[in-house]
């Protein structure tokens, strides 16, 4: 279990690390128009992050990835 949960910390970070990495300024632009959020939105924006998240986990954990 262990090994799973470091292997995903790892990917996330593969993979936020991916814009700031390929764009610096698409990077500083969303960061600027996060600025302009109000807290209600990004927390909206963090929940449907997670049940997305949480979601495509059951899915892929039940088997029902083709490959």
């Amino acid at each position: 279990m262990w090994d799973d949960l470091w292997a995903a910390l790892a990917l996330m970070l593969v993979i936020e690390g991916i814009v700031p990495f390929l764009s610096p300024d698409a990077m500083r632009r969303m960061l600027a128009a996060m600025l302009q959020m109000d807290n209600r939105s990004i927390r909206v924006a963090g929940l449907i992050s997670m049940l997305v998240g949480v979601g495509l986990l059951y899915w892929v954990r039940r088997g029902n990835v083709v490959g």
